[in-house]
């Protein structure tokens, strides 16, 4: 299985995004994780249209852009034309789930659909052979630095088997206490793409922060980027 990690830039230093960006490019990374919150949806603001505008003018990695806001649809395609790749929405935010996975696709996007801790796998489950990826929250959406929710590891042992199973082009991505010590659980239980913030933006080195997962990551996949 090939592992990717998809940096969080919630977690970078805004006043030197591009050497960021650019660092997080150099080590291997193809795909970049915005997170969008509306303050309704979540209880906090964070980064909109013209954060996504700046990265795509700095980088052609993949903006793997995770709407945590109510209505999303309506939101989509702002963000299709601020330059992102992937929109990823959460089921518990969208009572039309199928509408919106349509719209997404008609913007010429990719699809994912997001499900909070405590939301069962069998919410997402319908929508599975639709979209492009799966994302588990493995902490609760709204802040950045919180520890892993390690209950989550079966209901991503449940998307891998039904995704393999089914023969499904379609990812496994985990968000929230992804750290060295972490990775390796949510590896094993089939997540092939591993959203990291804190533990690629804090302390120490950029390039080594991301080696180090991946040095974790190896002991149990065996592959890397």
């Amino acid at each position: 299985m090939n592992v990717k990690i998809a940096p969080s830039i919630l977690s970078i230093d805004f006043a030197r995004m591009a050497e960021g960006v650019a660092e997080v490019k150099g080590a291997g990374c193809d795909m970049l994780h915005v997170d969008v919150m509306d303050g309704h949806f979540v209880p906090n603001i964070s980064i909109g249209t013209p954060i996504v505008s700046s990265l795509r003018k700095i980088t052609d990695m993949k903006l793997d852009t995770h709407l945590m806001v109510n209505e999303p649809r309506k939101m989509v395609k702002w963000f299709r034309d601020a330059g992102s790749d992937i929109v990823t929405f959460h089921i518990e935010a969208e009572n039309e789930p199928e509408k919106t996975i349509s719209h997404i696709r008609d913007l010429g996007m990719k699809v994912g659909l997001t499900l909070n801790p405590l939301t069962p796998f069998s919410k997402v489950q319908p929508f599975i052979e639709k979209v492009d990826m799966i994302l588990i929250m493995s902490v609760n959406p709204g802040f950045a630095g919180q520890k892993f929710i390690r209950d989550v590891i079966p209901k991503v042992r449940m998307a891998r088997d039904f995704v393999d199973q089914n023969k499904l082009p379609v990812d496994i991505e985990i968000d929230g206490g992804i750290t060295p010590e972490t990775a390796p659980l949510a590896v094993r239980a089939g997540a092939n793409i591993l959203v990291a913030g804190s533990s690629v933006f804090g302390q120490g080195k950029i390039s080594e922060n991301i080696q180090k997962l991946l040095n974790a990551i190896y002991g149990v996949s065996g592959s890397g980027l």
